[in-house]
């Protein structure tokens, strides 16, 4: 029987969410090095960056991956302009995009964050001030905080996960990988 791997990573920006690449953009194996049998649960865009499960656990890659659970996905989102508590509701409320009203969201404007510095760093707008939000979903269609941030009319400017169900990003800096440990793998069947 093989023995059940965890790990988080802290994805950065400009990585793709896989192992390898045919076209020689950077992977996770840039970052690190598993056994061969060891997937990415899910993935964040190229664009995005914070946190990823990795295992080869593959029940609980099913599991995490399943919509019917509504697993909660939390992230720090950077975004053009300041949001009214309006805008803040329609998010709350759920959204619709591409046709579809996304499920309620839990919403909040927040007064700073502290995070480490993107490389390459965000462009600025001496004319448009920015602001960050923390956004949680229980569904993960494509690029949806970045859509739903943009049909309020404060398009994402940087997008970082910092939590998938119980598991927190924390302070692992970019690029970096840690073993999960066995209180964090249980909570994440909960």
């Amino acid at each position: 029987m093989k023995k059940l791997k965890y790990y988080c990573i802290n994805k950065p920006y400009g990585v793709l969410s896989q192992f390898t690449d045919k076209q020689g953009r950077k992977t996770l194996a840039d970052y690190c090095n598993l056994p061969v049998d060891v997937y990415p649960v899910g993935r964040l865009d190229y664009d995005s960056e914070g946190l990823l499960i990795l295992t080869n656990d593959k029940l609980l890659t099913d599991y995490l991956l399943n919509p019917k659970y509504f697993h909660e996905r939390e992230y720090l989102v950077q975004v053009d302009g300041i949001p009214n508590e309006n805008d803040l509701d329609k998010l709350r409320d759920g959204i619709v995009i591409e046709k579809k009203k996304t499920l309620p969201a839990k919403v909040c404007l927040l007064d700073e964050v502290n995070i480490h510095p993107r490389n390459p760093p965000i462009r600025e707008r001496k004319s448009i001030p920015t602001s960050w939000l923390s956004i949680t979903i229980i569904e993960g269609r494509n690029r949806q905080v970045r859509k739903m941030t943009a049909k309020i009319g404060c398009p994402t400017l940087r997008l970082i996960r910092i939590r998938i169900k119980n598991i927190l990003l924390g302070d692992l800096p970019p690029g970096r990988i840690r073993e999960l440990n066995e209180i964090e793998i249980n909570g994440l069947w909960k």
